[in-house]
């Protein structure tokens, strides 16, 4: 069967917070310039906001822009931060510390980011923006204008396959195609099709590699004597070792809600270290544990994170798009933020379709680059661009440094540090040291199943499995063999298990339980043996958050 082709100006393949500033301010601009511009959105979760995972403290500069009128129009920022705390943990203690400047939060809002996507897909829909949410991109499409000349004109959706009761193959029916002008791909962080743009036209040439955390969060609702709105408290030290970069975060917001969360480097070296377990032995904390005593846990999502900043922002543009918000890595790791900068890369994006749209068009888009990086957010990141890399001496090391390039250079130093690649760091398991982890309580503490089960994560059992192995051996020939099967581990969703083999208990096979995955990327980051490639699942799978 052939599959349908629609016709847009502008797709955008992803309905987050940059996807759909994207798709707002093309519209905004078209209709101040008097240009007639069609704009789709895809989103592969159920609904906008689905797949939307954040802690979040949301620096409102970027929607200012975007809405000056926020506040009149409802969106969801009611909470705003009051206190900033910054604290030291040891097994027993925590210690305060001056909170690093640019961890002030003055003027922020602790937030669900859910819920701001959620508003801005309304205020999408209300400029006639086409929002199809439930439809995944899985495959670019191009166009040939010449010898050598290539360009992207659109994306097609997955096909949905289905086996029927009594046949003897799946039962197919094709996607669609969307074809534009331009094609913005607003994928977030470590997007399928992003990473192939990036190959296909070497738009990481010459710059540092991406290196990556993973955040875990929960969403409670606590006692309301332990409340305190607009508190934000943030945490490093116990329960990681100090050769580990990571921290939790805890955000009071709304009605007695709390958001807590852990994010731990990808670059980590024991490959006994589990992401997950790591947060759940951080709540029996002493001095945090009773936060949630007598509260109750609401949501549980898991999420990768682009940690490398400026050094790492590739190329943005191609022939017949661009790379927009956390597809191209554009967080401030020593904020904790990435939200703003991601909008106000897709208003720079924006603004320059707008300009050339017309008689120029298909063009590239050379002046989104240019608009970029004569705005804040390229000072902004340039300014923290060496924090996150001095931590790769450990700790204190990075403190150190951290307090001397904010205090004395003022983010000014005349060198840049380098990056290395997350997945070639772990030590083999001879070498490290195995991890105790305490047996979930089921009060404070959870194990992965229930943690994965209120995600409200679901794929259809009879789908494709959508984690693709290149080589089947691999998972036991050098995962298990010399890092002891450390997938088992660093996934928060319990995807990877290795099970003895029916009727020998002396043999492994790895089985991999894909419908529990919360598409938080790690294995496709972390997989020592680059062997796992994540790819896009039917539309609507994954997780359906409902606030997060």
């Amino acid at each position: 069967m052939e599959r349908e082709a629609m016709e847009f100006d502008v797709v955008v393949v992803g309905g987050g917070p940059a996807g759909l500033t994207a798709a707002i301010r093309v519209k905004q601009q078209a209709q101040a310039a008097g240009k007639e511009i069609s704009v789709c959105v895809l989103e592969k979760g159920s609904e906008i906001g689905a797949h939307i995972l954040s802690g979040a403290v949301i620096d409102p500069i970027a929607l200012t822009e975007l809405f000056p009128d926020w506040k009149d129009l409802g969106a969801p920022l009611n909470t705003p931060v009051v206190d900033d705390q910054f604290l030291f943990m040891t097994a027993t203690s925590a210690f305060k510390l001056p909170t690093p400047p640019q961890m002030h939060n003055s003027g922020n809002f602790v937030a669900s980011l859910g819920e701001l996507t959620r508003w801005l897909g309304g205020q999408a829909e209300a400029l006639e923006i086409e929002v199809f949410a439930g439809f995944a991109a899985a495959e670019i499409l191009f166009a040939d204008d010449g010898p050598g000349n290539r360009r992207v004109k659109g994306v097609a959706t997955g096909d949905m396959g289905r086996t029927q009761a009594g046949e003897e193959g799946p039962n197919f029916e094709p996607g669609v195609e969307l074809h534009a002008t331009y094609t913005l791909f607003a994928e977030g962080c470590r997007g399928s099709l992003s990473q192939q743009l990036m190959e296909k036209f070497n738009l990481r040439d010459g710059v540092q590699p991406q290196t990556y955390g993973v955040g875990i969060k929960e969403l409670w609702e606590i006692k309301p004597e332990s409340f305190k709105p607009g508190t934000v408290i943030h945490t490093v030290g116990w329960p990681l070792t100090s050769d580990v970069y990571g921290g939790s975060f805890l955000y009071h917001f709304g009605e007695n809600m709390v958001s807590v969360g852990f994010i731990i480097g990808l670059d980590y070296t024991n490959p006994y270290l589990s992401p997950f377990d790591e947060m759940q032995r951080f709540k029996t904390h002493p001095k945090i544990r009773p936060i949630f005593e007598g509260g109750r846990r609401i949501a549980y999502g898991a999420r990768a994170l682009n940690e490398g900043g400026f050094q790492s922002i590739p190329k943005l543009i191609f022939p017949g798009g661009a790379l927009i918000g956390a597809s191209a890595g554009f967080m401030n790791v020593p904020r904790i933020k990435g939200s703003h900068t991601a909008m106000k890369s897709a208003i720079e994006c924006a603004d320059a379709i707008v300009k050339v749209f017309g008689e120029n068009a298909p063009a590239l888009l050379e002046t989104y680059p240019e608009q970029l990086q004569a705005s804040w957010l390229w000072a902004e990141l340039k300014k923290s661009r060496n924090i996150r890399p001095s931590f790769k001496n450990g700790l204190w090391m990075g403190i150190a440094y951290s307090a001397l390039d904010t205090y004395l250079f003022g983010g000014r130093a005349p060198w840049t540090f380098k990056h290395h690649t997350d997945h070639d760091q772990l030590k083999p398991a001879k070498n490290a040291r195995k991890i105790d982890y305490p047996k979930a309580d089921g009060k404070i503490t959870f194990d992965k199943l229930s943690s994965v089960f209120i995600s409200n994560t679901n794929h259809e059992e009879d789908q494709p499995c959508h984690l693709k192995l290149k080589d089947q051996g691999v998972p036991l020939s050098v995962n298990l063999a010399l890092y002891d099967g450390p997938e088992q581990r660093f996934c928060p969703a319990g995807v990877y298990e290795f099970v003895e083999v029916e009727g020998d208990s002396s043999a492994k096979r790895l089985q991999i339980n894909a419908q529990n995955c919360v598409h938080c990327k790690t294995c496709d980051i972390k997989d020592p043996s680059q062997n796992i490639i994540w790819t896009t699942p039917e539309g609507s799978g994954g997780p359906n958050y409902p606030n997060m």
